[in-house]
């Protein structure tokens, strides 16, 4: 009777140094993100509630920044996590809206394009620091800038995605999923800071469904399943491809019968079609639609 109230009190202990071990984990884990979360003030120019919206959907981005701005005093707060973006990178996604900051000066066509209720009255752009000034320039000069900052920077992605797709092509499944692999950690690898300002937007809106797609090509053999993810997987890398362009001729290629029949684009370094939804069954079925140079 002892010895079992001895393993009784035992395994209550060791559920209660469980419980204790869990509790400082949560702790720290609840500390950290702490430490990395920061809450700054920052002066935004606009003037109603619609500037205020579109202010709030530009530096807003789930789990990571949140934007509050009152268009009385033009302050707005902005809380974000310091791990994964900075208040600079908040306040570069508000001037693409059109706003201007102490940091950042919008682009001129962005603003002009603004409602005219929402056209506030600007400083001039000398009072802005030099680095609004080059976001403009670049924002002016956006092919020049694409031409030569990303070429390192994304070339690889395109190379391997035309790995993946090449393989389906082929319909051959394993060779998809080990390109696919392969395209995912060049995925990861990509340093987002020497991306221009419009392809890195761009990319940001595309990164979460890319590495989903990727992934699913990767972890199946099945060429019929990864032509599924690989219609999504194309139409954001054209998304990501149209702005940043790329040093040879790409082709945006469209099969009308794939899917069921409710179609299927994909990219290609060839002008001459090669389906990778149908491979040999189908190969030139489809057509060029959009020329990227």
């Amino acid at each position: 009777m002892n010895s079992f109230l001895q393993n009784i009190s035992t395994m209550k202990n060791s559920i209660n140094i469980l419980m204790a071990i869990s509790v400082l984990l949560s702790f720290a884990a609840g500390n950290a993100q702490t430490k990395n979360f920061k809450t700054e003030s920052v002066k935004i120019y606009g003037n109603c509630a619609m500037c205020e919206k579109t202010i709030e959907k530009a530096g807003n981005l789930n789990k990571e920044a949140t934007v509050d701005w009152d268009k009385d005093t033009k302050m707005a707060i902005i809380s974000y996590d310091s791990s994964v973006t900075s208040k600079g990178e908040i306040l570069k996604r508000i001037a693409l809206a059109g706003y201007d900051s102490d940091l950042f000066f919008a682009p001129d066509d962005t603003y002009a394009n603004l409602p005219e209720c929402c056209q506030y009255e600007r400083a001039k752009k000398d009072a802005h620091n030099m680095e609004s000034h080059d976001m403009q320039m670049a924002k002016d000069h956006s092919h020049h800038s694409a031409m030569t900052q990303d070429k390192n920077a994304l070339s690889s992605i395109f190379e391997n995605y035309f790995s993946v797709k090449d393989a389906l092509v082929s319909t051959d499944g394993s060779l998809a999923s080990e390109k696919a692999e392969i395209l995912l950690k060049s995925v990861s690898e990509v340093e987002m800071d020497k991306l221009p300002m419009e392809v890195h937007m761009a990319w940001m809106k595309v990164l979460k469904d890319l590495k989903q797609d990727i992934g699913n090509i990767m972890a199946t053999k099945d060429a019929d399943k990864q032509r599924v993810y690989f219609k999504s997987l194309s139409k954001n890398m054209f998304e990501v491809i149209k702005v940043s362009k790329s040093e040879s001729p790409v082709y945006y290629q469209f099969c009308p019968m794939a899917d069921g029949g409710k179609g299927a684009s994909w990219l290609s370094l060839e002008e001459v079609i090669k389906n990778p939804y149908y491979g040999s069954q189908m190969l030139s079925c489809g057509k060029t639609v959009e020329t990227i140079k």
